[in-house]
């Protein structure tokens, strides 16, 4: 006979979180990512990175800002085995398809023009700067 937690019986076993609240939101959408075979900008095959134009951190941060205006009680860390699904449906878009997959070399060089967690505003430079990147390398 199989027993199934649910997530209020997790939570009464969960006193403070081990993590960072974001990483329990990257383990659940983690298994959807559809990482390419080869880097968007110069086809590479090896050591290639799944990068978010919306990075995760703020994308959640903003979320969870709107969600906490109508419920403050219910939308804390401490919820987050219960609300994550809740946010990885209403955020699908931006954490399955606003996606690229880049050669470590040039998902590095990404950051180190828009910084680690890049602000949600410059998604559609990021795209832009991908784009160029391409003709560079005769990829379009």
């Amino acid at each position: 006979m199989t027993i199934h937690l649910t997530p209020f019986i997790i939570l009464l076993n969960m006193k403070k979180l081990k993590r960072d609240p974001v990483k329990y939101i990257r383990d659940r959408a983690k298994s959807k990512y559809e990482k390419g075979d080869s880097c968007e900008i110069c086809d590479a095959t090896q050591q290639l990175d799944f990068h978010h134009f919306y990075s995760l951190s703020p994308l959640l941060k903003s979320w969870l800002k709107e969600k906490q205006k109508i419920r403050p009680e219910h939308y804390t860390d401490e919820y987050i085995i219960i609300w994550r699904d809740e946010f990885i449906e209403e955020k699908k878009a931006e954490l399955y398809d606003h996606t690229v997959t880049l050669c470590h070399t040039h998902h590095l060089q990404l950051h180190s023009i828009y910084g680690r967690n890049p602000s949600l505003a410059t998604a559609k430079k990021q795209v832009r700067w991908v784009e160029i990147q391409r003709e560079k390398h005769g990829m379009v």
